[in-house]
């Protein structure tokens, strides 16, 4: 009996006339397209995008070189070395975010137990060449230095709703 029905759906073009259908009803509702350079969707409080270093108040970097950020990443995106200061402190000498294996997930975020690595909400970025998506500690600091009055803010309204 199911072999009769594919027939008749076939020779009388069920499937087109449902297809069809469907079009005409959203052919006449009002449209959503949004001219994007010029119109821009709101984000999600959550919404990750590039990484950035903080610095403490006095121009200090953040980061203690702990390195659960580089272990906890499940892309292998991020590569740290260290060394050890004069007063017995580490710091990190090398901080490396290849961008293009990161799959943007918030783990180093999430991790980061003095909140020096975070994902800021811009994501209007590219790379024109290989060399250019690997961020390295200067590019990840001067980002966190010019977005860092956003990046607290949102700190406070994700303080709100933990």
């Amino acid at each position: 009996m199911s072999t009769i029905t594919h027939y008749f759906k076939s020779f009388f073009l069920v499937e087109l006339f449902k297809g069809l259908q469907l079009t005409g009803k959203y052919f006449f509702r009002k449209k959503i397209t949004v001219q994007y350079p010029e119109e821009k969707t709101p984000q999600s409080p959550r919404f990750r995008g590039h990484h950035a270093l903080r610095r403490y108040q006095n121009g200090e970097e953040r980061c203690i070189a702990c390195k659960l950020c580089e272990a906890v990443c499940p892309a292998l995106a991020i590569t740290i070395e260290s060394e050890e200061r004069e007063d017995g402190t580490r710091r990190t000498t090398r901080y490396d975010i290849d961008m293009f294996k990161c799959i943007y997930c918030g783990f180093c975020e999430e991790a980061c137990p003095v909140d020096a690595i975070v994902e800021t909400r811009h994501f209007e970025y590219h790379f024109e060449n290989r060399q250019d998506a690997i961020i390295d500690k200067a590019a990840l600091l001067e980002m966190g230095d010019r977005f860092e009055q956003e990046i607290a803010r949102d700190r406070q309204q994700d303080a709100r709703y933990r």
